[in-house]
């Protein structure tokens, strides 16, 4: 379970988040939606850094090295399972047995043709489905996504969230899409100035009720 009681966050003496407490219990799929500033990014990182070591993260920024390629920026996300000597070499020459486990999971996410491309030569939708590769290759039962499809078309946007809710047991996905929200996710937690000012099942909500509150 995540779970928060209480918390805030403030950043250059700005409330980011006030009095939020929230209660995650494994196998919900929970989207946090809200208007641009409304704190769904501040809110993803409390939660993260709860089990930072556990918790599979896709970053706003997709947080890729540039100068590497596709293959060693996904490679990244089992970092922790092997030794230093092992990564090292990997750096170096690219191993059989890793190389087939990331092409596995670019084959997910339709990236296999470009396994060993610079990362700073892929399109933005590409590095953002990098960025997902990279978290379906981490161990842990958890991810925690920050606008996971922002970059992507519909049918790519369909594609990710569907891998990952397949891969994780427990998602939380901060989202601007809310009919992605409805559809992939089974909790809606909207937030306003800050503070949590909806958390209901996604069967009791239809696109109306979020449109009317949290629309843009």
């Amino acid at each position: 379970m995540l779970s928060l009681v209480s918390a805030n966050a403030s950043y250059q003496d700005r409330i980011v988040l006030a009095d939020i407490t929230l209660h995650i219990p494994a196998g919900q799929k929970v989207a946090l939606i809200g208007r641009s500033g409304a704190g769904k990014t501040t809110l993803l990182k409390l939660l993260y850094e709860q089990r930072p070591k556990e918790i599979a993260l896709v970053p706003q920024d997709y947080g890729l090295v540039s100068s590497l390629s596709l293959f060693h920026n996904v490679y990244m996300g089992q970092l922790g399972r092997q030794p230093t000597w092992y990564n090292l070499l990997n750096l170096i020459k690219p191993l059989k047995k890793p190389v087939a486990e990331v092409r596995a999971v670019l084959k997910q996410v339709q990236l296999n043709d470009k396994c060993f491309e610079p990362i700073a030569q892929l399109s933005g939708g590409q590095q953002q489905r990098a960025a997902i590769a990279r978290a379906l290759m981490q161990d842990g039962s958890i991810c925690c996504a920050d606008e996971p499809v922002s970059s992507l078309d519909e049918q790519q946007s369909m594609l990710v969230l569907k891998v990952l809710c397949q891969r994780f047991e427990t998602v939380v996905l901060a989202m601007h899409d809310i009919d992605l929200a409805l559809k992939y996710c089974d909790r809606i937690v909207g937030l306003n100035g800050g503070r949590i000012t909806l958390d209901a099942p996604t069967k009791k909500m239809s696109r109306f009720d979020l449109l009317e509150i949290y629309g843009e």
